[in-house]
């Protein structure tokens, strides 16, 4: 016979933020907790349906009796705490956070990026104007620990060629910001299947596929899990791509319509991007129980015989 334990209560935390107390659930990050008080805090790597990597450090925060900032999308909350969100020292450093993406991404499909940039003041053009773009697979080609010396009046830049190599998706690596969501949705967050990882050291750490084969000859499953959490475009539909190629890319044509996918009996919730009468690409909302915002290769790129 099994023994059920009776489910302890729910332990509640209360600390200050921003000199207002707020209480949240016991495992609840600060990020949560200024959620919780509609304190809008950036993010950039952080998404609900992936574990944290602290790799952006825009969300850190002040804590009272901490000696560096911390990153509130993953310090776990505690009683007592004393947090401040909006300081000068953390407005600094997000605003030099948003200076160094700035200066070597290209963030011109990353609205929100572009908003925090002008929120904080950054001005990524103090660091020089973009060095010249690599070739293509020049990046892939360097050995880790060996450097070239830079261009002091340079700002290093990671542009390169758009990688086109498949009629589902394009990856175009001068607009990532190594953010690690594609590699956690391709890993054990959703997808398991670890086509991709962050090879190279510093800033000639890239995302590539094992011995940077292309798309197709790797262990990707086209999923396209990978594009669903990216913030900036650096993956983006092969349709959206080539629409914005053409110029005719609009946003404020496109309406959104959650469907349900009927290739099989799983009922994954389906958001069809409409432009002009036609699906221009496919997504699931985050907070669907049944997808957590992923999709096969079917929901995701099975739309063209509509």
């Amino acid at each position: 016979m099994t023994v059920r334990l009776p489910l302890l209560p729910e332990r509640q935390l209360e600390l200050d933020v921003d000199g207002h107390k707020v209480s949240v659930r016991e495992g609840a990050t600060l990020l949560d907790a200024c959620r919780a008080l509609a304190i809008d805090v950036p993010t950039l790597c952080h998404a609900p349906n992936l574990t944290p990597v602290n790799a952006c450090r825009i969300c850190v925060v002040e804590l009272e009796g901490a000696r560096t900032l911390v990153p509130a999308c993953s310090r776990k909350a505690e009683s007592g705490m004393v947090v401040k969100t909006d300081s000068e020292r953390v407005r600094l450093s997000r605003k030099l956070v948003m200076e160094l993406l700035a200066s070597s991404v290209d963030l011109s499909t990353a609205p929100e990026a572009l908003a925090y940039q002008a929120r904080y003041g950054a001005d990524p053009a103090r660091f020089g104007l973009a060095a010249a773009p690599t070739a293509a697979g020049e990046r892939e080609h360097r050995h880790a620990g060996e450097h070239v010396e830079p261009e002091p009046s340079r700002a290093a830049t990671v542009a390169q060629p758009v990688k086109v190599d498949n009629e589902l998706f394009v990856r175009d690596y001068g607009k990532c910001i190594l953010c690690y969501k594609c590699v956690e949705a391709c890993g054990s967050d959703a997808q398991n299947t670890f086509a991709i990882a962050v090879a190279g050291r510093g800033f000639d750490a890239r995302i590539a596929t094992e011995l940077d084969v292309p798309l197709p000859s790797s262990a990707c499953v086209f999923c396209g899990n990978c594009i669903g959490v990216c913030p900036t475009g650096a993956l983006m539909f092969k349709s959206e791509h080539d629409m914005r190629a053409a110029g005719t890319w609009d946003e404020t044509r496109q309406n959104q319509t959650d469907t349900i996918c009927a290739y099989c009996g799983v009922g994954c919730v389906v958001t069809l991007h409409t432009q002009d009468g036609r699906i221009v690409k496919a997504s699931s909302p985050h907070d669907s129980s049944v997808t957590d915002g992923h999709l096969c290769i079917k929901g995701r790129f099975g739309w063209g015989f509509v």
